[in-house]
C-alpha cells in the first residue's frame, strides 16, 4: 500500500501544530498556574519534559507561573535525620524541627533546582518563597475533627493563607520572567509556615484571575470508585466522593483548592497526569486532554 502524505511524520507534525494554533491564540496573555509535583518532579525524563513545556508557553506569550511541592525530598531529608512524616487529612504535620528541614528542601534545594531546570531548557526563572516581599501571608491552619465536631486539631507550623500580595509576579512577570514559587508563607510577627502547595497554587490563580490551574499529579486524574477516570466533574459530584471516601487523604487539599478557585474566578481547573510526557502542552495546546477538568457549578 502506498504511503499516503498523512501517513508521513512531517504532515503529522504540521497538524499537531495547526491543532495548537487557535489554542496559543486564545491563551495568549493570559496567566497559566501549573502545581509541579508527583513523578514529573523526580523522574529525569519528565523533569526535562516538564521545563520544555514552561518555556514554550511562555514563548508562545503566556504568563506561566509554577508553585512546586517537594514531598518526597522532604521525606528523604526527614529519614536522614531519624524523623518519620505524619499526615492528618493530607497536610503534613510539622514541628519546629520539620519546619526547619521544609524549608530547607523547598525554600534551598527544590526551588534552586525548579528554577534550574526552566533556565537549561532556555527559560528565565526566577525562585521565591512567600517570605520574599511578605508576598504570602499565613496564620496557623486548625483543622476541623471530622470525629469531635467544634474540636480542631493543632498540625503545628502548617499555614493558613491570609493574603497574596500578586505585585511581586507581576513585575517578574512584566520583566519576562518565570515566577517558581515554594510554598512557604509568613505570618504577622515572621513565623515560617508549611503551606500545602497545592492549596497555594489555587489561591495564586485565584488572585491573578488565571486562566487555567493546571495541578500535575501521579494518578490519571479523579478516579471513580472501580478506578475509571472522570473527564469532567462539579462540585456535588466532588462532595459525594469526599463523602463515600472515594476521595481522601493527599487527593483531599488537591480537590478542595481546585474546588475553591473553579469557584472564585479561575476559568478552567484541571487535575493532570504528570507521569505522561509533555503533559502540560497536550492540556494546554491540543483537543486531547490527560485528565479531569473541575467545572464551577
Amino acid at each position: 500500500m502506498t504511503a499516503t502524505p498523512a501517513d508521513t511524520p512531517s504532515s503529522a507534525q504540521a497538524a499537531i501544530l495547526a491543532e495548537a494554533l487557535p489554542y496559543i491564540k486564545r491563551f495568549h496573555g493570559r496567566t497559566i498556574v501549573v502545581k509541579y509535583g508527583g513523578n514529573a518532579m523526580t523522574d529525569e525524563h519528565l523533569k526535562q519534559c516538564f521545563a520544555r513545556d514552561v518555556v514554550l508557553l511562555k514563548l508562545v506569550g503566556m504568563n506561566v507561573v509554577v508553585v512546586h511541592g517537594g514531598g518526597p525530598q522532604i521525606e528523604n531529608l526527614l529519614a536522614r535525620v531519624g524523623k518519620k512524616g505524619e499526615f492528618v487529612q493530607g497536610m503534613r504535620v510539622t514541628d519546629a524541627e520539620t519546619m526547619e528541614v521544609v524549608e530547607m528542601v523547598l525554600g534551598g534545594q527544590v526551588n534552586k533546582d525548579v528554577v534550574n531546570l526552566i533556565n537549561q531548557a532556555g527559560g528565565k526563572a526566577v525562585g521565591l518563597t512567600g517570605k520574599d516581599g511578605n508576598f504570602i501571608r499565613a496564620q496557623k491552619l486548625r483543622l476541623p475533627n471530622k470525629d469531635n465536631p467544634g474540636d480542631l486539631i493543632d498540625v503545628g507550623a502548617v499555614g493558613d493563607i491570609v493574603q497574596i500580595d500578586p505585585s511581586l509576579i507581576g513585575h517578574l512577570e512584566g520583566g519576562g520572567f518565570i515566577p517558581v514559587i515554594a510554598p512557604i508563607g509568613v505570618g504577622k510577627d515572621g513565623e515560617t509556615y508549611n503551606i500545602n502547595a497545592d492549596v497555594v497554587a489555587g489561591k495564586i490563580a485565584e488572585v491573578l484571575k488565571a486562566e487555567k490551574l493546571v495541578l500535575l499529579t501521579n494518578t490519571p486524574g479523579v478516579l471513580d470508585q472501580k478506578g475509571n477516570l472522570i473527564t469532567g466533574i462539579t462540585p456535588k459530584q466532588i462532595d459525594d466522593m469526599v463523602d463515600d471516601g472515594t476521595l481522601s487523604g493527599g487527593m483531599l487539599p488537591k480537590i478542595g483548592s481546585a474546588l475553591d478557585a473553579a469557584k472564585n474566578g479561575v476559568k478552567s481547573v484541571h487535575i493532570i497526569d504528570g507521569r505522561v510526557e509533555h503533559a502540560l502542552l497536550l492540556e494546554i495546546l491540543t483537543d486531547h486532554g490527560v485528565g479531569t477538568m473541575i467545572k464551577s457549578h
